[in-house]
């Protein structure tokens, strides 16, 4: 007979306790997890993983703390174990070994961040040292579950390979959204009247004699006048058709008020009302002008039929035609407003910077020509060999939507005799130009560089002795000068003699390795404001607390670096990427280091790009300087990143030409 085993009271006890703890432990890691993957689905690529990579990632992760001062992983540590993530804190990565460039080799991360990236994946040592500067907190994930979610997460497989690139990628869309809301905003039909067209029109009351009144319109640059009565509410409209109609041909004096040849009695509505009443109302009563007023009648704006068509989505043909059939600069102006309007419509669409900015500078090229072509009809240069330069950004393709003159002339004379006479029939026919692209919103460059200067309004020949002797004498101001006056393009003339200026200069740059050189030394004179103990140095323009100039310690480095390369090694493009991508092939720099020095590039461009065009005003385009706090955490993770592949080209640059 088997006697069953009894268990004892203080067994079941014990084994009920074990069993809660062991709930409690598993309740616990499930607590833990949650939290870690709260925090993950707070930062990229994590956000955009699968729920069971995240998982992965949660249960095989641990928590670790790093006081301030105590390295976390270095060159001597052996190869890496741990995949970083940093869960708070901050830390610092500096370059290691005997070629560190001190200036360039501090790096600051922040909660979201991690590291090393390179290291973890080949399964080497770190090349940097990785110190925390604050009480840190990390996630650290074995390198061989790193390695299992590498395989298994594509999500993570393209962070970590792209890193740029997957950022960029994704502040793209972000973009996209953000610009397509405010598309959808401004191109409906829906849009209430309020938001549409002038909202400070120019009126006149209607006993303002019509001298006074033709001198108010053309000092305004308008087509129309809105003649109002003394309680603001509008009484009458006079266009150019009443110009024509009512004094010309009625021989009507000068004298006589304005309301004697106001088209009176005008269309008004409401500012809620819709533009599709506007657009209803001049169909069906054959009018141009909707004047909007308030719930009193009183004029608040006026809304025109060239508003309504801008509210719709312009096209590239529509542009290029109004452009080159225009026959006046007024018409120019109004195809200058199409111009933005349409690149604000790519921007919307997702369109990338460096598409972005040829695209404009190609019809601001066509916008010049055509201003060229209707300023040759006064001036008459029949058998003379010449061409209209740009320089600069437009030189380069690389036009914004802020953007001011930078041009000259290169001509031939072959009668020495007869050259200053030449040179003065260009000048004035350069001022007419300078002047006509200024009222198409181009403004004058305050540094006088422009064709109607006749320091930049040479022969072939001074243009080459020019260029030759700031090569020879690589002084400040000539290095200047190199970086605005040797990004060179012809606009309209002759482009045999813009030939004959690269291959000179390309010989006397290549020739002389000391100007590069000194070029290289200027270039890095200006540094991406990255911090050490914080993301970014907002305090280096004194005027503007706060703020970060994206041209200056952005773009700028980008383009300067690129040029010096080109210039080595005698690349003609003069378009920063085709410069860096040309000459990246030639001096040997890896596919995949320049790939993410022009990722870094076209992210600083698509943000100036935004920037310029979200911050703008009426009348004014949006400046460069931007505020790192108002970026979203993505933006501001992506923008760090560029400014690190700027320093990371820059460091090469310095090393190349051997600056100290």
């Amino acid at each position: 007979m088997i006697m069953s085993q009894q268990v004892r009271p203080e067994q079941q006890t014990a084994a009920a306790i074990a069993e809660v703890e062991a709930e409690s432990r598993k309740e616990g890691r499930r607590r833990v997890a949650g939290n870690t993957i709260a925090f993950l689905r707070n930062h990229a690529p994590f956000n955009k993983m699968a729920a069971d990579a995240l998982q992965h990632f949660a249960e095989r992760a641990q928590i670790a703390f790093y006081p301030a001062g105590s390295e976390i992983v270095g060159p001597d540590s052996g190869n890496v174990r741990f995949f970083y993530l940093i869960e708070s804190g901050k830390v610092q990565a500096r370059q290691a070994g005997e070629v560190t460039v001190t200036e360039y080799s501090i790096l600051s991360l922040g909660a979201g961040e991690c590291f090393p990236i390179g290291a973890v994946t080949a399964g080497r040592p770190s090349t940097n040292i990785y110190l925390a500067i604050e009480d840190t907190f990390c996630y650290q994930l074995p390198a061989e579950d790193f390695m299992i979610l590498m395989a298994t997460s594509p999500e993570f497989n393209l962070f970590c390979t792209q890193y740029i690139a997957s950022l960029l990628d994704q502040s793209r869309r972000q973009l996209q959204l953000q610009f397509a809301q405010k598309a959808s905003e401004q191109q409906t039909l829906n849009s209430p009247l309020i938001g549409i067209g002038s909202r400070s029109p120019v009126t006149v009351t209607p006993d303002t004699p019509l001298r006074k009144a033709l001198e108010t319109m053309s000092e305004a640059g308008i087509g129309s006048l809105v003649i109002a009565g003394e309680d603001g509410r509008p009484v009458g409209i006079f266009t150019r058709s009443d110009l024509l109609d009512r004094v010309v041909l009625a021989e009507l004096p000068l004298t006589a008020p304005v309301s004697q040849a106001m088209s009176p009695a005008p269309f008004s509505l409401e500012e809620h009302a819709t533009a599709y009443d506007a657009m209803l109302a001049m169909a069906s009563q054959g009018i141009r002008h909707v004047m909007v007023t308030d719930a009193e009648g009183r004029l608040t704006g006026v809304v025109s039929e060239r508003d309504l068509f801008a509210l719709q989505r312009v096209g590239l043909r529509q542009i290029r035609q109004s452009i080159d059939s225009a026959h006046n600069v007024e018409a120019l102006q109004q195809s200058a407003g199409d111009v933005r309007q349409l690149a604000f419509n790519m921007l919307a669409q997702g369109v990338g910077a460096e598409q972005l900015t040829q695209f404009i500078s190609a019809l601001n090229d066509a916008l010049t020509r055509r201003v060229i072509q209707l300023n040759l009809e006064n001036h008459s240069f029949e058998g003379i060999d010449w061409a209209w330069l740009a320089f600069g950004s437009e030189g380069r393709d690389e036009q914004t939507f802020s953007t001011d003159q930078d041009n000259g002339i290169v001509f031939e004379c072959a009668d020495k005799a007869a050259l200053d006479a030449l040179r003065q029939r260009f000048l004035a026919f350069a001022l007419d130009v300078n002047k006509d692209l200024d009222r198409c919103g181009f403004p004058l460059c305050k540094g006088n560089i422009m064709a109607s200067n006749p320091q930049w309004c040479l022969t072939l020949d001074e243009w080459k002795e020019q260029f030759s002797s700031w090569i020879r004498v690589p002084q400040p101001e000539a290095l200047l000068n190199a970086t605005i006056f040797f990004d060179f393009r012809p606009l309209f003339g002759k482009v045999e003699l813009t030939e004959a200026m690269r291959r000179h200069l390309l010989i006397q740059t290549q020739s002389n390795p000391m100007f590069l050189r000194a070029m290289a030394h200027n270039a890095l004179d200006v540094e991406p404001p990255l911090g050490k103990l914080r993301d970014f140095l907002t305090d280096l323009e004194p005027d503007h607390p706060g703020k970060i100039d994206l041209k200056k310690y952005g773009s700028r480095i980008f383009v300067d670096v690129a040029r010096i390369y080109a210039l080595a090694a005698g690349v003609h493009n003069t378009n920063s990427v085709q410069r860096l991508r040309i000459a990246s092939q030639r001096l040997s720099i890896k596919t995949e280091e320049i790939n993410a020095v022009l990722e870094g590039l076209d992210f600083i461009q698509l943000l100036r790009l935004q920037h310029q065009y979200l911050e703008g005003e009426p009348g004014r385009q949006g400046d460069n300087l931007i505020d790192p706090e108002k970026l979203n955490e993505l933006d501001r993770r992506i923008l760090k990143e560029s400014f690190r592949q700027a320093r990371k080209i820059q460091t090469r640059l310095k090393l190349d030409y051997q600056v100290n």
